[in-house]
């Protein structure tokens, strides 16, 4: 009897020392690979579960190790897609679940200078989870909008004039952003708004301070955005435009008109239809109605080159300019006869 208890307890040390072993071996990192591999836990999911699927996915060297450490260790785990690989100690993995050290599901999005507010609309609806319609929505909620003139010092009363077709055309700033999947229409147009503050920050004063409106500024610089292609044309066509300003003189620019009459330059053809449509925007109306007048608001989302040339306007004396289509480039003119004639040489070998 004493030698059956000898082998016995013999036979049990054995086990409790492979126990042991097993267990130390299973709690290491299963390989060096560093792959990433996707792992998602789903809610309500028990341990034992997690465990098991944790070894099909080849994360972890046993299911029953990863038991037996969650049986001897509290840990609460959240549900949610993880970013794991078999390199790691089932304990990292462990931590990473309690701490809820989700992947961001996340996309960036180039939203470029020159285009339209619906335009930007349409790019969004694309890549998050809202409709255009959506986003174009939130933007006539008056309400919201008067909360975001109380939250932005270049947002004031002036976007909320029934004429204006969108009121925050031209201050969402044009750049590169980086949203969650799952971000809202309001979450986004005030991200782009701290960011629009934030590339205004050094120009805030100058933009206060001067004469022409903050409002009035934006309009301005959207109308050089489309007009200009380099910071020296940009400086140039604003002082045109304030040239023209200051004489009484409508602004004469086809793109206001094509933008009061929503059409796309380009795509229709310019028409007495468009020149002609009655807008509080179309500034090639011939009628005196927008002598010495910008449009009611900016026509698309101008880059900072064009804000500081509308606060920066060149100091030459031209009234006129006229791009050649061909080749991009722009003619500046400073009587009537100058224009018509360039107008003219254009024309004859359609480049205008």
């Amino acid at each position: 009897m004493k030698k059956v208890l000898i082998i016995i307890s013999v036979v049990l040390i054995l086990l409790l020392f492979v126990g042991v072993g097993f267990y130390f071996w299973g709690i290491k990192p299963k390989d060096n690979n560093n792959d990433i591999v996707l792992f998602t836990i789903l809610p309500g999911t028990n341990k034992t579960t997690i465990a098991k699927n944790l070894a099909k996915s080849g994360l972890i060297k046993s299911d029953l190790v990863l038991d037996v450490y969650l049986f001897f260790n509290k840990v609460n785990i959240q549900a949610g897609e993880y970013e794991l690989s078999s390199s790691m100690k089932p304990e990292d993995m462990l931590i990473k679940f309690s701490n809820g050290d989700v992947k961001i599901n996340s996309s960036s999005i180039t939203l470029i200078e020159g285009k339209k507010i619906t335009d930007y609309a349409i790019e969004l609806a694309d890549k998050f989870n809202f409709s255009k319609s959506e986003f174009l929505n939130t933007l006539e909620d008056e309400e919201y909008l008067q909360d975001l003139i109380t939250k932005y010092w270049f947002l004031t009363s002036d976007i909320l004039d029934d004429q204006i077709y969108y009121p925050l055309e031209g201050y969402l700033f044009p750049d590169t952003y980086e949203f969650l999947n799952n971000i809202t229409p309001k979450e986004v147009i005030e991200a782009i708004l701290d960011h629009t503050a934030v590339k205004l920050e050094d120009l805030k004063d100058e933009m206060l301070a001067n004469n022409y409106s903050v409002h009035d500024l934006f309009t301005m610089a959207s109308i050089i955005e489309k007009e200009a292609n380099s910071d020296e044309e940009r400086s140039i066509v604003s002082q045109v435009f304030y040239k023209r300003l200051a004489e009484n003189w409508s602004l004469g620019s086809d793109v206001t008109a094509f933008y009061g009459a929503k059409k796309e330059m380009g795509k229709d053809s310019e028409t007495w239809d468009v020149l002609n449509n009655s807008n509080p925007y179309n500034t090639r109306l011939t009628d005196g109605s927008m002598n010495g007048k910008l449009p009611i608001g900016p026509i698309c989302s101008p880059s900072l080159s064009s804000i500081k040339a509308a606060l920066n306007p060149s100091s030459t004396n031209y009234y006129y300019f006229v791009a050649n289509t061909c080749t991009g480039q722009i003619t500046f003119l400073t009587t009537a006869n100058e224009f018509y004639a360039k107008t003219t040489e254009l024309s004859s070998i359609g480049c205008i």
